[in-house]
């Protein structure tokens, strides 16, 4: 297929492990902080690590928050990484501030008793709560790489397509019509990442 991924670069993201990976799956890829090379993509990747706020900040300040909304509405096919999985919903915690608004719910702190850590990182299991493409070809079961200190709390459980055990269980992956999300780095999962990434880049919803 001769179609370019965009990735959305709003200075919050490991850019280049997502090319690299969506490189290596055979497709081209942009990097973009444009925010009409953001509304005019054919597929689009939103990664991002580091604070809400922050993000949002300079969303705004580049226009890439209204492209963002515009093209998720034009049903082409969005994957929101780790803090893009957290600021496609109405609010975080983190800074209180409002975010995107493209699927309904919060953003809340991990839940963990004193003494755990935080952030949770490194490799835990996800456990695949609803069909969904992306899943395609996939153990159940199959772990992923995690760093992250809060967590995807859709306001409609349906929206949640997978969900993670750290001292309790918080959703790691949702979906809404042309919108699926990942609390973790599939670009940073090896063989099962690339799968998960192959299987959106061939997903027309």
């Amino acid at each position: 297929m001769d179609e370019t991924v965009t990735i959305v670069d709003y200075r919050a993201g490991n850019l280049t492990s997502v090319r690299l990976a969506v490189e290596k799956l055979g497709r081209r890829a942009l990097i973009a902080g444009d925010a009409e090379q953001v509304r005019s993509a054919s597929r689009l990747i939103f990664p991002g690590v580091g604070s809400a706020g922050a993000a949002m900040d300079t969303l705004r300040a580049l226009a890439l928050d209204g492209a963002i909304t515009d093209y998720a509405a034009t049903g082409r096919p969005l994957l929101g990484i780790c803090l893009g999985a957290q600021i496609i919903l109405e609010h975080s915690e983190e800074g209180d501030v409002a975010c995107l608004g493209l699927i309904g719910g919060r953003v809340r702190r991990l839940d963990v008793p004193d003494g755990a850590k935080v952030p949770h990182m490194g490799w835990n299991e996800v456990e695949f709560t609803r069909d969904h493409p992306i899943w395609d070809g996939l153990a159940a079961g199959s772990s992923f790489y995690f760093v992250h200190s809060y967590a995807p709390a859709p306001a409609d459980g349906t929206t949640a397509i997978g969900t993670t055990d750290y001292h309790g269980t918080f959703v790691s992956a949702l979906a809404a019509s042309n919108i699926v999300a990942c609390q973790f780095h599939p670009e940073r999962s090896g063989r099962i990442g690339l799968k998960l990434l192959d299987n959106f880049l061939s997903w027309n919803p």
